[in-house]
């Protein structure tokens, strides 16, 4: 049965669909010829435009404020486009659909049609396509996959199938992971290409001739679903020396007037001839390709085709002499179907490329943690987007038009997507920029508020203002500090139940708490710490909080009722005393009652027990004085100027919060770092709620802050760190799997973007420790993670972003407070993923409260579901959002490796027509991840591995409505649907 992708009607054909009358155009072979017994080199011209870097992303399309960099976007396109409609030779690639949309929504139809008739021919090919170029080591997996679609989808519906990119492209990254080349095959793509990776491994593979390989991006996914070939550029994203020719190039153009004195073609063709050549001699075909391009170039595109016409011109004429040398205008997906041709083996590589290093100190490792209060605003801003996408699609029509205005997911899906970007999330912008990504979020969660109030009130019945507080881990929240009674609605964007604690702050002394069914909730209420105090500014004024836990259904959400209860009792005491142990049912946690410090940890179920101490120490950032290397730490590169950090202090001030509901050991390490460690009742999670800064800089040194947990675990130098959020790669101290490490910076170049995780095991414990935000880290010594939290520095690095990592805010003059938290947990290796794989996604997708101030009015739906049942426990509803008027887009993974869980490492089914409470579900058909082509019409290149590895056990295909998930697979389905 065919599905017409326009109208979502079955009635159509391959060529055109008899309901919309939508026809497909085909389109027409571009590729320039090339010639098989010669060096055929790939010209490919491209720009790379940051979407976000120097400066924000209006003034680089606009090309404001050039004082800080000569950049203007929609210039480019202007004159790349007329450029190319000049000569049907030439070519030209495009990445940042970000850009792409502004500047296509301003043209007139003639130029869109003239545009449209450059990508049928393919003169003008995109590629990646997603909003942005993102980041890789600092993005969560589910952000990546959405900008992506977002960006193909607009590809796809303004061009059709000539407007599908073929090649994913990560010219600029800093390091790249294992799961966006997962990511990358199952969106379609045949190859991906990068410029950066680690000097010694450059060098390794220039030798080896290895710098075209087959990437093996999942060890649970059968090959070749995660298969992608993968090619090392040879000048990261730049022209070769001497070949640049953009308006703020220095290079001479080609001179080719014999009659004039510096005539200079002779100079040109043998300068390109002897680079051609000699690139040749590390690539394993008679194809090599050339980047003609860079930063914003081609503003004024005519300088840059006019001198590269000449140089195919004149390079080839030196075929009538002997030249084994073709130029040709290419594209990298041209040059990948050459390379396919060859029909050769490639060797195979199943790690990723991090740490990236450009030099013996300059590892890029710093950016793992670089801006960390964004890296926080950005996962939470995630986690609302992904409420916000469900409950447009659970509350229907009315959640975009409803009681409240006006509401929409589009803006916060834009941010968000622009937040992905390799200098955004990762915290290598300037400081006006980072500004403009946090106000482009706040943005987006304004209209995505309106949307969820629409949606809840359609649910619940209740057409009452709601109240958002989005400052609750300072204690602020203006209703619940003053109401004498309110409720809080608990959205939980996950689709399986959750028990979650809820703090907030208030100013009674005693308080009643009721659930849905009208049943008491245990609660207490403690004192706000000092801490606390003094991070909120004056922006709240409780001195108490309320503390009791939730639980809310899948998929839905569960309504609290909270009353003052005047006269009550006092709160809970904090007592100023060292304690010894914190314990509830699953865990016991002891302190050294003689330092304050953290001293074991046991988990009661298994009968676990390890030695576990905790404290903070800070690196001397380097001012590029050190001996051996002038290189400084900055935005990008770590860079400590010694190995052995310095304790902020051996002792911690404690006091102690013993209640049924949760523990506390408040713990007070320096006028700058403090931290609170919290069990509740019901947690199999230990909380480290760490609270760091303004860091102190009045030594004139820079500080790079860490958490180090040392334990008695026997690691043998292995750690384990998530990629983007999903699978576990292991690690190994000083060591790389495919090439051998020299070692010269033994911190530094032992740190790795842990995303969600990371974990230290042997034969009998795994300590696991999940975080809230993307950080970096490592296990320099055996037995111990550390973990770097913030970062204050008075040195550029000199890697172009021109100013020190030094934030400050209005609110914090002096230098920024940040509060995280981690989460350990302790448990056998078998078994470890079962409590830490939900524990992240708890984590990812937290609830969202929302508040209304005194009773409600009878018949309010207190309790709502969007699914009849929970998803099995190995199963992860990753995607609900609307698609347009009566489908809606639907993603389900199988968040388990093959090897993670005897339970839940199985294939589970999920029957689509039994799923939401809410929807009737019509037509289903499947897509490839990014959602921009029906799966079973995805065709990709056939690549040889120099050692094939055996193929996982396969699954028959599942019955029409029941779809099957295997360990690390993500399912996406277009869903015809009608609301019950």
């Amino acid at each position: 049965m065919n599905i017409c992708r326009h109208c979502f009607s079955c009635d159509s054909s391959r060529v055109r669909c008899t309901v919309c009358v939508h026809s497909v155009f085909v389109c027409v072979q571009s590729c320039h010829a090339t010639k098989p017994n010669m060096l055929n080199v790939h010209l490919v011209p491209h720009t790379h435009d940051d979407v976000g870097w120097l400066k924000t992303v209006d003034q680089y399309y606009y090309g404001d404020r050039n004082n800080i960099q000569h950049a203007g976007v929609q210039y480019i396109l202007d004159s790349v486009v007329d450029q190319l409609l000049k000569n049907p030779d030439r070519r030209f690639i495009y990445v940042e659909t970000a850009f792409f949309y502004r500047w296509w929504k301003q043209q007139s139809s003639s130029m869109q049609q003239a545009v449209k008739q450059l990508v049928n021919e393919g003169r003008l090919e995109f590629v990646n396509g997603g909003w942005c170029m993102s980041d890789e080591a600092t993005t969560h997996y589910s952000a990546v996959i959405d900008q992506m679609t977002i960006g193909l989808r607009f590809l796809n519906e303004t061009f059709g199938p000539c407007g599908r990119p073929r090649v994913a492209w990560h010219i600029d990254p800093f390091g790249h992971a294992r799961e966006h080349a997962s990511m990358f095959a199952q969106m379609g793509f045949d190859g991906f290409f990068f410029g950066r990776l680690d000097y010694q491994d450059r060098a390794h593979r220039m030798m080896e001739k290895e710098q075209e390989l087959l990437w093996r991006a999942s060890d649970s996914l059968t090959p070749p679903v995660a298969d992608l070939f993968t090619g090392i550029l040879p000048n990261g994203y730049n022209p070769p020396e001497g070949f640049c020719w953009d308006q703020l190039c220095s290079d001479p153009p080609i001179r080719d007037d014999p009659d004039l004195e510096d005539y200079n073609v002779d100079d040109v063709v043998a300068r390109f001839l002897l680079i051609a050549n000699s690139q040749s001699l590390v690539y394993k075909t008679n194809h090599i390709i050339m980047t003609m391009g860079s930063d914003f170039q081609y503003e004024n595109a005519n300088l840059w085709y006019k001198n590269l016409d000449k140089l195919i011109h004149y390079v080839n004429a030196q075929q009538t002499n002997g030249s084994r040398v073709n130029v040709l205008y290419s594209t990298p997906s041209c040059y990948l179907q050459e390379l396919h041709r060859a029909n050769l083996t490639w060797s195979l590589k199943t790690d990723d490329f991090f740490p990236y290093a450009d030099d013996a100190h300059d590892f890029w490792t710093g950016y793992f943690t670089s801006r960390p209060a964004l890296k926080r605003y950005e996962r939470i801003s995630n986690s609302n987007l992904q409420t916000c996408n469900q409950l447009e699609v659970l509350g229907g029509p009315t959640s975009r038009k409803g009681p409240f205005g006006k509401g929409d997911s589009q803006t916060m899906k834009k941010a968000m997507a622009v937040a992905q970007h390799h200098d955004a999330v990762s915290g290598t912008e300037k400081q006006h920029v980072a500004n403009d990504y946090a106000r482009r979020l706040a943005n987006g969660w304004q209209h995505c508020k309106v949307l969820v109030s629409n949606s809840l009130a359609a649910l619940s019945g209740l057409s009452a203002e709601r109240i958002y507080c989005d400052n609750l881990n300072i204690s602020v929240c203006p209703l619940t500090e003053s109401s004498k009674k309110f409720s809080v609605n608990v959205y939980n964007p996950l689709a399986r139940p959750v028990t979650w604690p809820i703090r907030l702050p208030v100013n009674g002394t005693a308080y009643s708490v009721s659930d849905a069914k009208g049943k008491p909730v245990d609660c207490l209420v403690v004192p706000v710490s000092e801490v606390t105090h003094g991070v909120r500014r004056r922006r709240g004024f409780a001195v108490n909080e309320l503390v009791f836990q939730v639980q809310a259904p899948p998929l839905g959400y569960s309504t609290y009722t909270v009353s003052l209860i005047q006269g009550g009792p006092p709160p809970a005491s904090a007592q100023p005393r060292g304690p010894t142990m914190i314990q509830n049912k699953f865990l016991q946690v002891t302190f050294d009652p003689d330092t304050g410090l953290l001293s074991g940890l046991s988990n009661l179920e298994t009968k676990q027990s390890i030695k576990l101490t905790q404290n903070f120490y800070w690196y001397n950032a380097s001012d590029g004085n050190n001996a051996g290397s002038r290189q400084p730490s900055g935005a990008y590169i770590f860079r400590p100027n010694s190995s052995t950090p310095f304790i902020i202090s051996r002792t911690a001030k404690t006091q102690t919060i013993l209640t049924s509901v949760v523990q506390e050991v408040r713990q007070w390490f320096a006028p700058w770092v403090s931290q609170v460690v919290r069990l509740y009742a019901d947690s199999r999670a230990l909380e480290l709620e760490w609270t760091v800064g303004p860091l102190p800089i009045d030594d004139s040194l820079g500080k790079e802050v860490i958490t180090r947990l040392d334990t008695s675990i026997k690691t043998s130098g292995y750690f384990y760190t998530d990629s983007n959020g999903r699978e576990m790669l292991q690690r190994k101290k000083d060591f790389r799997p495919t090439w051998n490490l020299k070692q010269s910076e033994p911190i530094a170049g032992n740190y790795y973007p842990i995303n969600s995780r990371a974990y230290i095991k042997d034969d009998v414990d795994q300590l696991t420790v999940v975080t809230d935000r993307s950080q970096g880290g490592g296990s320099i010594q055996n037995g111990s993670l550390e973990i770097m939290l913030h970062r204050r520095l008075l040195y550029d690095d000199f890697r172009g972003v021109g100013e020190p990592l030094n934030e400050t805010s209005h609110i914090f003059p002096e230098g920024l407070v940040v509060r995280g938290r981690l989460l350990l947990t302790l448990d056998p290796p078998q078994t470890a993923a079962d409590t830490h794989r939900p524990l992240a996604e708890e984590t990812v997708l937290q609830p969202l409260l929302t508040f209304i101030d005194g009773d409600l009015k009878p018949n309010t739906q207190l309790e709502f579901s969007g699914l009849l049942a929970p998803l099995p426990p190995a199963v992860h509803l990753l995607t609900l959002s609307q698609w347009d008027e009566d489908s809606v887009l639907l993603r389900l993974e199988h968040q388990f490796q093959s090897w993670e869980s005897k339970v839940n490492s199985e294939p589970v089914t999920v029957n689509l027509q039994k799923l939401f409470s809410t929807l009737e579900v019509l037509g289903v058909a499947e897509l490839n991840l990014s959602a921009n082509q029906w799966k079973d019409e995805m065709k990709r290149f056939d690549w040889t591995p120099e050692k094939e590895k055996p193929l996982l056990k396969t699954y028959e295909d599942p019955a029409t409505w029941e779809v099957t998930l295997r360990p690390m697979e993500i399912r996406t389905f277009l869903l015809k649907v009608n609301l019950r």
